[in-house]
C-alpha cells in the first residue's frame, strides 16, 4: 500500500523538478535531432532510443506536447517554435482522423496547448493563430464525437476496436470533446440534426463510470472496489452490455494499472470542467473509488506493478509492503501508470479541498518517486524521460534488456508526457502561476 507522506509539500520537490526539466530538455532535443519522423510516431524507447510500432498514431501529440509543456515550464523559446511548427506541419491529419479514439490525446496536447498558453498570456494574442487553433479543436471534438455507439442506458466513443468496444483509456480522451463545447463547436448530422458534445461526453463518462469501474456493490465475483477493466464488450443489435474484457491487461477480472490511472486522471479532469452539472455525483464516484484503490494496491513508494493480478506477482511476496523493484524477475513495474495516476490524485485532491488532503500527499509521494532515480533517466544517451514503462506486456512488445527477465529501463511518450503535465502543474502551484487546466477559465 501507498506510504503516504503527510509531510511532503510542492516546494519540497523544487530541487527534484529543476533537475527534472533539465532532464526533459536535454531528452526533446535528442529526440528531434536524431529520430525519422517518416519512420512514423515515436512510441517507445528500446535500447535507449525512441521507436515507432505500427498500431495507430497514438502519440505524436505527445511528442510535440511535451516541447510546449517545456516551454511553459522554462520559458526556453526554441522548444515553443519547435513544438508549434511540428503542430502545424504534422498534426493536421490527426484532427480529421475517423479511426481511432484518441482526440484528447493528439490533438488537445498539441492545438490545446497553444490556445491556453495564448489564454494566459503566456504567448502574444494573435487573432489568426487563435482560430487556427480553435477550428482544430472544435473539429477534433466534433470527429471525435461522431465515433459513437448509443446503448440502451446513454452510449459512449468506441474503441478502435471496433463500435461494441468501450475502452477505459477514452475518458481522457474526452477532454477534445469539452473543449470543442466550450468553444462552441457542435456535431452536425443527418437533416442537419444538431449533436451536444457535451451530452455525448457525459453519455460517454457515464459509461464508463458504469462499466468499467467496479464499486464493491456485487456486480460479479471479483467486484472489488475501485478497480477497472480496460474494455467493456456491448451488443451493438440491443445496446446490452455483455462482459468485461482486456486488451492489454492481463485479464478483464484483473486491473491493468495504466488503465486505472487513464480514469483517474480524465475523471479528475472531467469533474474541474462540469462544476455542478447532474452527472457530478457518479464521475465523483468513480473518481474517488479509483484512486482509493491506486493508494491501496501499489507499492509504498507509488509506483505500480503493471496488472494488479499479473500472473507472477505472488512470487514477489508481500509486494505492496515496500517499494516497487522494475529490476525483479517476475513481473515489470509501469511507471507510465504512476506519472498519469499521480495527475489525477493531485486534481481530485485539489479539487475536494480540506476533505481531499490524503489525495493531494498522494500524488507528492508518487511524485517524489518518480522524479528521482532509477525512474528518472539521467543517462544523456537515453531518449526517454521516465524509465520502466511498458507498453503491451500480453503482446510481448517491450523490450527486455540481456540478464533480465522482464522488460525495464525503457520510456514511453506517454510516460515522458504525462510527467512533464503533472511536473508542470506542481510547479506552478509553487509559483503561484494559474492552476493548469485544459479548458478556458
Amino acid at each position: 500500500m501507498l506510504k503516504i507522506n503527510q509531510k511532503l509539500t510542492p516546494s519540497g520537490l523544487r530541487k527534484k523538478l529543476n533537475r527534472f526539466w533539465d532532464k526533459s530538455a536535454e531528452k526533446i532535443t535528442s529526440l528531434q535531432r536524431n529520430y525519422d519522423t517518416s519512420k512514423g510516431s515515436p512510441v517507445f524507447t528500446v535500447k535507449g532510443k525512441y521507436t515507432t510500432r505500427g498500431w495507430t498514431e497514438w502519440t505524436q501529440g505527445f511528442q510535440f506536447g511535451g516541447a510546449l509543456l517545456q516551454f511553459d515550464a522554462t520559458g526556453d523559446t526554441k522548444f515553443l517554435e519547435s513544438g508549434r511548427d511540428a503542430t502545424v506541419k504534422l498534426m493536421a491529419p490527426h484532427v480529421t482522423h475517423f479511426g481511432v479514439h484518441d482526440h484528447g490525446f493528439n490533438n488537445v496536447s498539441t492545438y490545446g496547448n497553444l490556445w491556453r498558453l495564448m489564454n494566459e498570456g503566456f504567448i502574444p494574442e494573435n487573432e489568426w493563430e487563435r482560430n487556427f487553433y480553435e477550428m482544430a479543436l472544435k473539429c477534433s471534438g466534433a470527429i471525435q464525437a461522431r465515433r459513437f455507439t448509443p446503448i440502451k442506458d446513454g452510449g459512449y466513443v468506441y474503441s478502435f476496436n471496433g463500435p461494441h468496444s468501450l475502452f477505459v483509456d477514452t475518458i481522457r480522451s474526452m477532454r477534445a470533446l469539452a473543449v470543442a463545447h466550450q468553444l462552441g463547436g457542435t456535431m452536425m448530422s443527418d437533416n442537419d440534426a444538431k449533436i451536444s458534445l457535451l451530452d455525448r461526453l457525459v453519455q460517454h463518462a457515464t459509461a464508463t463510470a458504469k462499466y468499467s469501474v467496479y464499486y464493491g456493490e456485487g456486480r460479479d465475483s471479483y467486484d472489488v472496489r475501485g478497480r477497472t477493466t480496460h474494455e467493456a464488450i456491448f451488443n451493438t443489435n440491443d445496446g446490452n452490455f455483455r462482459c468485461p474484457n482486456s486488451q492489454q491487461g492481463y485479464s478483464p477480472f484483473s486491473t491493468w494499472t495504466r488503465g486505472l490511472a487513464w480514469a483517474m486522471v480524465g475523471f479528475a479532469e472531467q469533474l474541474e470542467f462540469i462544476g455542478n452539472h447532474p452527472a457530478r455525483p457518479i464521475f465523483l464516484k468513480a473518481a474517488k473509488a479509483t484512486c482509493d484503490f491506486y493508494i491501496e494496491n501499489t507499492p509504498t513508494d507509488g509506483i505500480p506493478y503493471w496488472d494488479t493480478g499479473a500472473p507472477q506477482l505472488h512470487k514477489l511476496g508481500n509486494y505492496l509492503d515496500r517499494a516497487s523493484d522494475p529490476y525483479n524477475e517476475f513481473e515489470p513495474i509501469d511507471s507510465s501508470a504512476a506519472a498519469i495516476g499521480a495527475q489525477g490524485l493531485l486534481r481530485l485532491g485539489k479539487l475536494l479541498k480540506k476533505d481531499g488532503a490524503r489525495y493531494w500527499q498522494a500524488g507528492l509521494t508518487v511524485l517524489d518517486t518518480l522524479f528521482d532515480e532509477p525512474y528518472l533517466s539521467t543517462d544523456p544517451k537515453h531518449q526517454g524521460l521516465i524509465l520502466h514503462s511498458v507498453y503491451h506486456q500480453p503482446n510481448g512488445w517491450d523490450y527486455i534488456p540481456r540478464g533480465s527477465k522482464i522488460p525495464n529501463g525503457e520510456s514511453s511518450m506517454w510516460g515522458d508526457y504525462h510527467a512533464q503535465e503533472v511536473a508542470l502543474l506542481v510547479q506552478r502551484e509553487i509559483d503561484g502561476k494559474p492552476y493548469l487546466q485544459f479548458f478556458k477559465k
